[in-house]
């Protein structure tokens, strides 16, 4: 799987280095946008698209372009996301603000986005003008779902929210994660393979499942995983304040004393939070055992995941693109970084 994964990865970076001009300025924008897409991230989303697409009966080069504007859109939200959690590293290199500024990585961020719209308007060359105004309304519409979750998240931390509960976890993950993650490279690439004819909304509560699954993994990885593995630094979110799965069980289950300590450790800037507060909050998450509620909730979305795909695929012939998708399912909760 994850050969087939960094297979998919190295078309689709072919493809966006085409699509990136090569003039000037280079040193401050063009040679930047292929910065993070270069840095070898899982390429989780242009691999669903094409995989589901030859599940269906489709093309790799059919996807191609489809592909590529998601992965740019993706980097893109990474830049544009480093700087929201003044983060400092990004898969093991410095956070694009903290290699440049934070007004250069903003400016990539914005440029890539509207890279994105070119090979968007190329599917024409190879899906007709139908299907090209589908997908097109498909990636506006993962623009907005996405942009809406980061804007419950970023709100949520700007005013202290302590109240929350697990379903605004998930609302925020369906609208933040879920939707550009999953939900729309299945159904893009399901669309192609099939000319248009199916209904995307079948692929829905699959890409939600594993959209959870793959969000509520990455939290609790941030916090146990191996730091060079991971490629960010470890117990970020807590740093950051992200309103987590974990935390929000915390929050639910602490005592009063300890609610007060976190809600104190969460009203202070981001760059004044102590690592030592943040390590004891760590420790909380332990005693009440929040870290295992969230690896015990990914593991059941992960399953719920697994009985949609059989669903909807097991009709279809095995071929390695849908044992692919099978295996992405179980690498959702198994991956250790």
């Amino acid at each position: 799987m994850k050969d087939m994964l960094k297979e998919y990865g190295d078309y689709t970076l072919s493809g966006i280095r085409q699509f990136i001009p090569a003039k000037e300025p280079k040193a401050y924008l063009y040679d930047l946008m292929v910065d993070y897409p270069s840095r070898g991230g899982k390429g989780f989303r242009p691999a669903l698209c094409i995989t589901t697409c030859n599940a269906f009966g489709g093309k790799t080069e059919q996807a191609k372009f489809s592909a590529i504007a998601l992965e740019l859109l993706h980097n893109a939200f990474l830049i544009h996301d480093d700087v929201e959690d003044e983060s400092f590293n990004r898969r093991n290199k410095p956070s694009m603000h903290q290699l440049t500024n934070k007004a250069i990585a903003v400016n990539v961020g914005d440029a890539m986005n509207v890279l994105a719209l070119y090979p968007l308007f190329k599917n024409k060359m190879v899906l007709g003008d139908k299907l090209t105004q589908t997908i097109f309304l498909e990636m506006q519409h993962l623009v907005t779902e996405s942009t809406e979750g980061q804007a419950l998240e970023l709100g949520w931390r700007r005013d202290n929210c302590i109240n929350l509960r697990e379903a605004d976890y998930f609302r925020m993950i369906l609208k933040k994660t879920c939707w550009y993650t999953c939900i729309h490279p299945i159904r893009i690439g399901a669309l192609i393979g099939t000319k248009g004819y199916i209904n995307p909304a079948k692929f829905d509560r699959l890409g939600y499942f594993m959209g959870a699954a793959f969000q509520i993994q990455d939290d609790v990885l941030n916090l146990v995983a191996n730091e060079k593995e991971y490629g960010k630094e470890i117990g970020g979110d807590i740093m950051e304040g992200k309103r987590t799965l974990m935390l929000i069980h915390l929050m639910g289950k602490c005592n009063s004393q300890e609610r007060s300590f976190i809600r104190d450790f969460l009203a202070i800037p981001i760059l004044d939070r102590s690592q030592d507060d943040a390590a004891h909050i760590f420790g909380l998450m332990e005693k009440y055992q929040s870290v295992k509620h969230a690896q015990k909730t990914s593991q059941y979305l992960a399953g719920a995941a697994l009985k949609e795909f059989y669903t909807h695929f097991s009709a279809l012939p095995d071929t390695l693109e849908k044992a692919f998708l099978e295996q992405m399912i179980l690498y959702m909760i198994d991956r250790n970084y």
